[in-house]
Order: structure tokens, then sequence, then C-alpha cells
């Protein structure tokens, strides 16, 4: 009985159980580490926001530089616009006075055009006169109605079109020929005329009998390039009216020459200009 008491008593100390342990260094630590978490979370969101608030401050910068440069722009843009109103006001003014000097101008060519046209009137009525006086002849310096003296020649411009061979024929039956432009003075005189009139004239130069150009009297031409139009002449031959290039010669309305074909030369209908030496005439007055 002895024995088996000891082992029960035996067991029960082994099952007996140990005193807790202590919490209170756990709550301590516990306590410590909230604070200091929330410290350091607090630690880096001052930081972040400092970092961001310096980006933000550069940023506010840029743009107030950026403000400040863009306002002395428009305030140097807002001078030039004053200076450029200035300057537009400035030239109205003087377009005024132009435009009131260029009627003038106007006014006084417009008479000037009268009275040439009632001296060149005058002076053919007083050929005509010398013409019937002396039975049909003139002295130089003469010339018929409606044709004008230049260079001791009268020249005709007409106003009724004609082919090339037509205004060839008019001219010759009219004691003068199509005009044969010799000096720079005569290619001057002839030109301004188509230039003012924007008209296109015959003029007497062809290739049609040889293949080289000359004048209607037989003449050799003496190529300059700078009295033609721009590529011309160039002997087309794409022109649509038949076989063969092209022969005769008209000044254009910018005062340079131009050719064409044979049979638009004998086809398409022109104004021609005609000359001759003054004291030739001997016809009636036109």
């Amino acid at each position: 009985m002895t024995t088996e008491y000891h082992d029960d008593e035996e067991d029960s100390t082994f099952w007996t159980k140990e005193p807790p342990v202590s919490l209170s260094g756990v709550s301590r630590l516990r306590r410590w580490w909230f604070p200091a978490l929330t410290a350091t979370v607090i630690l880096i969101l001052i930081i972040a926001v400092g970092v961001s608030n310096t980006r933000t401050s550069n940023r506010l910068w840029f743009v107030e530089k950026s403000v400040f440069n863009v306002t002395d722009s428009l305030s140097a843009m807002q001078q030039l616009t004053k200076d450029a109103a200035k300057d537009v006001h400035r030239l109205k003014f003087a377009v005024e006075s132009n435009k009131d000097q260029l009627t003038s101008v106007s006014e006084a060519l417009k008479e000037l055009s009268v009275l040439d046209s009632i001296s060149r009137t005058v002076a053919s009525l007083k050929c005509s006169l010398e013409r019937l006086m002396n039975n049909g002849s003139t002295s130089d310096g003469c010339c018929p109605l409606n044709w004008d003296l230049f260079g001791g020649s009268c020249y005709f411009f007409s106003k009724t079109a004609l082919s090339w061979d037509e205004a060839r024929d008019w001219c010759n039956g009219h004691e003068s020929h199509l005009v044969i432009l010799t000096t720079d003075e005569e290619w001057d005189f002839v030109s301004s005329h188509a230039v003012s009139f924007g008209a296109f004239y015959w003029v007497g130069l062809t290739d049609e009998r040889t293949g080289k150009w000359e004048w209607v009297n037989q003449t050799p031409y003496v190529m300059n390039r700078r009295r033609w139009k721009p590529g011309q002449p160039d002997s087309w031959t794409g022109h649509g009216f038949g076989l063969g290039d092209e022969d005769c010669a008209h000044l254009h309305n910018d005062g340079r020459l131009n050719d064409l074909h044979y049979t638009a030369c004998a086809a398409e209908l022109r104004p021609l200009a005609c000359v001759t030496i003054s004291s030739h005439f001997n016809v009636s007055v036109f």
C-alpha cells in the first residue's frame, strides 16, 4: 500500500502546473513600439510633404518666371502695335496726299492728251491744206490725218483687223509698208503704242521667203532676243494649222515680238502698223 501511494504522489507532482510568467515586460514593449511607429510614419509624411512642397515651390517659381516673360513680351508687342498704328496712320495720310496728287496728274495727263490730239489734228489739217494747195505734194514733217509723225516718218496704227498679207497689201497701197524697226527709238515708239492700247500689231518681219527672218524690204533681220517674248521665235509646229512652222511676226501687247504659222498669218486678224517717209506721201487724205 505504501509503494502504491508513493506512485500517486509522484504522478500528482508531475502534472502540477508551473506559475504563469509575468506579462509586464511585453506590455511595456507594446506601449513603446506603437508611438515609435507612429512617429516614424509622421516623420516620413513630413519629409514627403516637404519634398512635394519644394517641387511645388520650384514649379511655382518657373510659372512666375514664365508669366513675367509673357508679360514682358505682351508689353513689347503692345508697344510695337502702337508704333505700327502710328505708321499706318502716317501711311494713310501719305496715301491720301498721293491720291490727291495722282488725281491732279491724271487730270493733267488727260488735258495733255486732248491737247496732243488737237495738235495732231491741226497738223494733219495743215498738211491736208498744203497738199491741196500744192497739187497733192507736201513738205517734210507733214503727215495725213490719223498718221503720227516720228523721226521724219509717218506711222499709221490701224484699228481695223486684217491678216498679215492683207496688212502688207494695205500698206503698200498707201505708199508705205509694214513697219520696219531698225533703231531703239523706233522700237520704243511703236511698242509704246502696243502697250498703251493693249493691241497686237502686224510688223514687216517674216521668214516665209527664205526660211530666215527678214524685213518686208528683204533686209536681213539681226536677231535680238530681248525684243521677243521668252522662247520666241520658236518655229513651233504643234499649232494645229497644218504643215510648216511659224512665218510672220506680230508685236505683242507687252511690246515684244511673237511669231505665228503662215496660215495664221493669212487667217488671223490683227491691227497693223505702217510707216513711210513723210515727204513720200502723195495720196488723198484718209
